[in-house]
């Protein structure tokens, strides 16, 4: 590739999407990595933006690995576990899970915005297995390209809920549990105290624009959105590879702390008791 991708057409919070890209990347350059991702070291070095202003913020790009860490064993045993595993991740941006994950019979779709489509395109191609859906996991036309085929359903959503109101997340898991009765999903839930914060993240305040809108103290309280939805398990990120957090691992052994001030993933069901 010997032009470099562009992504000024990345706004707001679509412009946050470089942040994991660029987290992965940091990651796979060292000795011990959490992760290891050759495809973002690529798109990095094809893209043509300055991933420099990012450099400082070591706390996101630990998160951001540790979170690609746990998203990556769950979704893995839920492939190995299912005769045919369907995976629907929503707000793909530049994610690179398929091709990291892929066992030769998962099908998978990544949704995101036609902007962030059109770039993944320089960088990913379809196949029978594999599809790319551009639109707002908003417009639940979406689902209806998904909703019939056969198969046990994993939805991820990771790095994208945070950027909406409650009562668009409230709409979109009322959807989502009406439309995909059996299915398991994987989200990721901001640390409550950085909701309308985003000036003092340390990677987000480099996106103008970028605003944290939602999260809940106890992911348990979206059960009463829907009968369907039941919580079943999270993981804080701070249980994750205490080195690597620095003088963070100390305040993180306080419970309140724990819950306030870092993210989780959450894992629900749909449908089940």
């Amino acid at each position: 590739m010997n032009e470099k991708v562009q992504v000024a057409q990345l706004q707001n919070i679509s412009e946050t999407l470089l942040i994991p890209l660029w987290a992965r990347a940091v990651e796979s350059e060292r000795t011990d990595a959490i992760v290891r991702d050759e495809k973002a070291k690529e798109m990095v070095s094809a893209i043509a933006y300055d991933f420099s202003l990012f450099e400082k913020s070591w706390l996101s790009q630990v998160g951001v690995s540790i979170r690609t860490k746990i998203l990556d064993d769950e979704t893995r045993k839920f492939i190995d576990d299912h005769r045919e595993p369907v995976i629907i991740n929503i707000g793909a941006g530049l994610d690179t899970r398929f091709e990291r994950l892929d066992d030769g019979r998962v099908r998978w779709y990544d949704l995101d915005l036609s902007e962030t489509i059109e770039i993944r395109r320089n960088f990913f191609k379809e196949t029978e297995r594999y599809r790319m859906i551009s639109g707002s996991v908003f417009d639940y036309s979406w689902v209806n390209k998904v909703a019939e085929v056969q198969g046990q359903v994993l939805i991820i959503a990771e790095g994208i809920l945070m950027y909406f109101y409650e009562q668009d997340i409230r709409s979109l898991f009322n959807v989502l549990a009406d439309r995909f009765p059996d299915a398991v999903m994987l989200f990721e839930m901001l640390a409550p105290f950085l909701v309308g914060k985003a000036k003092r993240h340390e990677a987000v305040k480099k996106v103008p624009g970028a605003e944290f809108r939602w999260s809940m103290k106890n992911a348990r309280g979206m059960e009463s959105w829907h009968a369907g939805i039941t919580v079943e398990k999270e993981w804080n990120y701070f249980d994750f590879y205490p080195k690597r957090w620095g003088w963070m691992r100390f305040p993180a052994r306080i419970p309140v702390f724990r819950r306030m001030m870092n993210n989780r993933i959450v894992r629900l069901s749909f449908g089940r008791s």
